[in-house]
């Protein structure tokens, strides 16, 4: 079962599921609300999401750093905005519906707010941003658990002609973790975005700040 896997900290995933989201339920919204504008800040470094190109993200809940501010930009730009929508709970399915803020929005059996609509496969995305529970450096992802996006994913972990879409994770950047174990169904990232800094192989492609470059 995954929730038993022990990682190399000696903590298994159940109990470092419950840490990390405790920590990230503890935040004020003003610390949510900063977290939020400096992980858009670190994405727009990284030249993301590109004008015009198609993009998911997710609608947070339970802590989940907000991507809402990057999802505005993605609209500015010109891209078209997707996030998941679950399909069927027992088969792990989900689609990615084109999503606007003025959107209606239902919760499903897990409290997640979900729109409407026929929806997409994620082979049609440009990017992907998904949440963390914890990740590590190299790009390892602990989720929920419940296997929705390494299901859905999975092709880009094998060695396929077919890369698109990029995944990339977003989170607080106390969920860090030294080391993560990859498990058979494990997706990893191409990187990891924080409100602090960018991980995995993302960071080699990290543009200066205005202050860097001049410097």
């Amino acid at each position: 079962m995954r929730t038993g896997m022990t990682d190399p900290s000696g903590e298994d995933r159940a109990a470092l599921r419950r840490r990390m989201r405790s920590a990230r339920r503890r935040l004020a919204p003003a610390e949510q609300r900063r977290a939020a504008e400096a992980a858009a800040a670190q994405l727009a470094r990284l030249g993301l999401p590109r004008p015009r190109s198609r993009v998911a993200f997710y609608l947070p809940m339970d802590g989940e750093l907000d991507p809402g501010p990057a999802m505005l930009r993605a609209l500015r730009r010109g891209c078209e905005v997707f996030v998941p929508v679950i399909t069927a709970f027992r088969a792990r399915h989900m689609r990615f519906v084109r999503w606007t803020p003025e959107l209606a929005t239902r919760r499903n059996r897990w409290g997640i707010r979900e729109p409407e609509g026929a929806g997409i496969d994620g082979r049609w995305l440009d990017l992907a941003v998904v949440p963390c529970v914890a990740f590590d450096a190299s790009g390892m992802r602990l989720g929920l658990g419940a296997g929705f996006f390494d299901r859905h994913f999975a092709w880009l972990a094998g060695r396929g002609a077919w890369r698109r879409p990029r995944l990339i994770g977003l989170a607080h950047d106390f969920q860090h973790v030294d080391r993560l174990h990859r498990a058979d169904w494990d997706v990893p990232l191409w990187g990891v975005v924080t409100d602090r800094d960018v991980y995995g192989r993302a960071a080699g492609f990290l543009r200066p700040t205005p202050r860097e470059a001049s410097e």
